[in-house]
């Protein structure tokens, strides 16, 4: 039998059959030296070796064999993004304890009352187990969760707060019962109805476009509904973690359960336990990030990609993928509708539905009495504010105006930390990182400095590091943390909430702040970008961008389309449900075309220019684009590898493909590495993966050397 292991080998092993044997698909436990290792049985063996030295397949797992057509999305994956096929094996195999023979386990929950009496300790015990809700916790996962050793736990056991139960490893979750939806309006029914004559129809990708406020979440769980009835599987991939609050409500409203959770905040236990589920079929709706895509589906009928614009489905490290495209690509594998739902679409999907690729559904009215907030520009340019202030006078009074009516406001900064910069006033040093070409940012919360790229950290010093005078050491520049030192001293009666990624210690406490700020547990929240990211906040009616001009700044050809997608969706989390809102941004460039075409509305106009732009310069969607990242500890030796693969361009030149570089990474050390990128461009329609497999493999790599290649890069770090 022929064996794909995830280890990083380079081809499939030849392995005896087992006792009792073994078939395709089957996940097995192989020796491979000293050790054994997880692997797949892809094909029958070569048949190239003696047989009498081939080793035999230790046991076949207890788990359903992986399906033909997950088997070759995986192969097509890899060939399309050059990516090692047992790295994209491990992808689909990221689950604890897949080996593990079918046990028993103790699992805690909630059982009696709380005692008045009670210590710290075993307060947040209680608090961690009613956010776990009804998934399973063991002691290990509860007493991490909480902060605290095994033995509180047992104490509330004891005490009858907790109950100790032994329960399977891994069951079936819920079966879903949808109930009929009475609630559509207008166009959402008609998007709603062509959704689901989709389903069970075979492939088709489909372009949900609908201003944000519009009910596209529920259009589509329609779909969601008609593929469960089906007794089919559905996929529903969310770019935030924190998006999946809201969202899990509103299934567990339409569907009776909350669905099976995939991401980094979901416990190794319960990772297993879905994974497994999923591929015996005892998983009907998952939700998850874009790892989910990976998970072995028994029956998929229906993927929906949310947001599909975030550049977050961009895995910008280890295998580098699209979420967006990989899923475009396992629905039509699997021969399933896929549902691409933004307010605000890539350019990509954009031009695919002008293509004829895609279909397009859109959906022009927010849902019941709701209206898009007005968008108005402040011109920063005539306002004279102190070096210490970021927000203007009339924004200012925007604020107070809602504060005083008990409305919520939201100040939107895309920068995190205090600030960005840590100047010496006396010889101009700025303080960075000591492993990468990066200036470190303070984070005041913290009292350190962090640096973004690789997440070292130091404390602010009290001199400055290059010429030692004390006392003259300045944070240059605002961030979140900064910009919340404002409004504490400009409203200090207001509630404030801070929304940061780096803010919070773990997904479900990100969770828990964003539901606290929709039931009204702020009056301003400050946040970076993962505001924009879907959240309804009921109460807010005025959004404040403190800097509209950051994202145009730099290279990137995609720094437009970004700026315009992020502004219009931070806009519209403002003014959501009944009482109308507002969008203020404040700009030192309000005749900028970008600006200029998010305060006019007019989405068309913006994508036809941009996409015209792009043809012009025959890059993506256009052309075809793929980066080559090159890192080692010597600077000498990555430039020198650099320059003599650039010359080695042959196999490139002969599909016409072009060759830029080497030059240094715009951040040029990370972790000590310096790296260099090369960028090749070519035709729509050129076999690129081949040319670059070609042209790469001409050079054997230094031990040191690392190379990367990005196919169809999203950004140029």
């Amino acid at each position: 039998m022929g064996v794909l292991t995830t280890e990083p080998l380079g081809r499939v092993l030849d392995y005896k059959s087992p006792e009792g044997g073994c078939g395709d698909g089957d996940f097995v436990e192989v020796p491979l030296g000293p050790r054994k290792v997880l692997g797949v049985v892809w094909g029958p063996g070569e048949g190239k070796f003696d047989p009498a030295r081939i080793r035999p397949i230790s046991r076949v797992l207890d788990a359903a064999p992986m399906r033909a057509e997950l088997r070759s999305f995986l192969t097509r994956a890899a060939d399309y993004t050059l990516t090692p096929l047992a790295a994209m094996l491990r992808l689909a195999t990221r689950a604890p304890g897949l080996g593990d023979a079918l046990s028993m386990r103790k699992v805690y929950r909630l059982a009696g009352p709380v005692p008045n009496q009670m210590t710290e300790a075993r307060f947040r015990v209680v608090e961690a187990l009613r956010r776990f809700g009804n998934s399973p916790v063991t002691l290990g996962e509860l007493a991490e969760e909480a902060g605290c050793g095994p033995s509180v736990v047992k104490g509330l056991v004891k005490l009858g707060v907790i109950a100790e139960e032994d329960s399977p490893r891994d069951l079936p979750y819920p079966v879903m019962q949808p109930k009929p939806a009475s609630h559509l309006r207008g166009d959402q029914v008609g998007a709603a109805d062509a959704l689901v004559a989709q389903v069970g129809g075979g492939f088709a990708a489909t372009l949900l476009k609908g201003v944000t406020g519009s009910g596209k979440t529920e259009v589509y769980l329609e779909a969601v509904a008609e593929c469960l009835r089906r007794g089919q599987q559905a996929l529903v991939l969310l770019p935030e973690i924190a998006l999946t609050a809201d969202f899990l409500a509103r299934v567990e409203a339409r569907f009776g359960v909350r669905p099976a959770e995939w991401h980094s905040g979901v416990t190794m236990t319960e990772r297993r336990r879905l994974w497994k589920m999923v591929g015996q079929g005892g998983a009907q709706f998952v939700v998850g990030a874009r790892s989910a895509l990976f998970l072995p589906f028994r029956d998929l009928g229906l993927i929906v990609v949310d947001e599909e614009h975030d550049a977050s489905y961009k895995q910008e490290d280890g295998v580098l993928y699209n979420a967006r495209d990989m899923a475009v690509l396992r629905a039509s594998i699997v021969g399933c509708p896929i549902v691409l739902a933004s307010a605000t679409p890539c350019l990509e999907s954009w031009a695919n539905v002008e293509a004829g690729k895609y279909a397009r559904l859109d959906l022009s009215a927010r849902f019941g009495a709701a209206e898009l907030p007005p968008m108005k520009a402040i011109d920063m340019r005539g306002e004279n504010l102190p070096a210490d202030r970021w927000i203007s006078a009339k924004l200012a009074a925007e604020v107070q105006a809602r504060v005083e009516k008990g409305e919520q406001s939201l100040l939107f900064l895309n920068r995190r930390g205090y600030a960005p910069i840590t100047l010496c006033r006396a010889c101009g040093h700025q303080v960075g990182c000591d492993d990468c070409d990066a200036r470190m940012v303070e984070h005041r919360f913290l009292k350190r400095l962090v640096c973004h790229q690789c997440g070292a950290t130091k404390p602010v010093p009290a001199a400055c590091p290059a010429c030692g005078v004390e006392g003259r050491m300045a944070a240059v520049g605002p961030g979140v943390e900064r910009l919340a030192e404002e409004v504490v001293a400009r409203f200090p009666g207001a509630r404030l909430a801070v929304l940061s990624s780096d803010l919070f210690g773990s997904a479900r406490a990100l969770k828990e702040a964003v539901v606290n700020i929709a039931e009204g547990g702020a009056d301003i929240i400050i946040g970076t970008q993962i505001v924009a990211k879907g959240h309804n906040f009921p109460l807010l009616t005025l959004v404040g961008v403190i800097d509209a001009d950051l994202g145009l700044q730099g290279s990137d050809l995609r720094a437009a389309e970004r700026t315009f997608q992020l502004m219009r969706q931070v806009a519209g989390r403002a003014g959501r449900a009944e009482k109308p809102g507002e969008a203020w941004l404040q700009t030192h460039q309000p005749e900028h075309p970008v600006i200029r075409a998010i305060l006019g509305g007019d989405e068309e106009a913006f994508w036809k220019a941009e996409a015209a732009e792009r043809k012009v310069a025959g890059v993506p969607p256009y052309g075809r684009m793929a980066g080559i990242i090159l890192s080692s500890p010597d600077v000498a030796q990555v430039f020198e590898f650099g320059t003599e693969l650039a010359r080695r361009d042959g196999p490139l030149r002969r599909v016409g493909a072009q060759v830029f570089g080497p030059a240094p990474a715009p951040i040029a050390r990370v972790r000590g590495r310096h790296r260099v990128r090369l960028l090749v461009k070519a035709e729509k329609t050129v076999p690129l993966q081949a040319a670059l497999a070609e042209w790469v493999g001409q050079v054997k790599l230094p031990n040191n050397l690392r190379l990367a290649i990005d196919i169809d890069p999203q950004s140029f770090y």
